[in-house]
């Protein structure tokens, strides 16, 4: 039962970065004026609530409750990234955080998978880090 546990830890953890990129993408989102862009963003963003879908679902499968809050941690890294971000930023650096999020959650997600997972629950995290990836070329093309 300690390893469900474990596992369902983890997994919640990487719930809370996938809360964490929705809500990045908000603030991207909002400070972008291209309707064009906006809407590449918000199809990134999408992605991310399908992530949440994927993991909320699994986490209630292994008899877990999924942790829909992102917590002190998040919170504060929101904050911090609306300060980076200002109130005047180009499009291009604000693609450049989106980004550099994106490869910090992707550094998460391998940290978790080094940890004890059983072969499903790696399956799992390993499709989320790869749809992370794809975020990341898609994102690459806009700069």
């Amino acid at each position: 039962m300690e390893t469900n546990k474990e596992t369902i830890d983890a997994l919640n953890t990487l719930l809370q970065g996938e809360y964490m990129g929705v809500e990045s993408f908000n603030l991207f989102i909002s400070k972008i004026e291209d309707n064009r862009l906006k809407e590449r963003l918000k199809s990134i963003q999408d992605k991310h609530r399908e992530n949440i879908k994927i993991l909320s679902n699994y986490i209630l499968d292994l008899g877990g409750k999924p942790d829909e809050k992102i917590g002190i941690k998040g919170k504060m890294g929101e904050v911090m990234l609306n300060m980076e971000l200002g109130s005047e930023i180009d499009s291009s650096e604000i693609i450049k955080k989106a980004i550099e999020g994106e490869i910090k959650g992707i550094g998460k997600t391998e940290e978790i998978l080094r940890g004890r997972l059983d072969r499903k629950s790696k399956d799992v995290a390993e499709k989320i880090m790869d749809r992370d990836r794809k975020a990341i070329d898609e994102l690459k093309k806009l700069l």
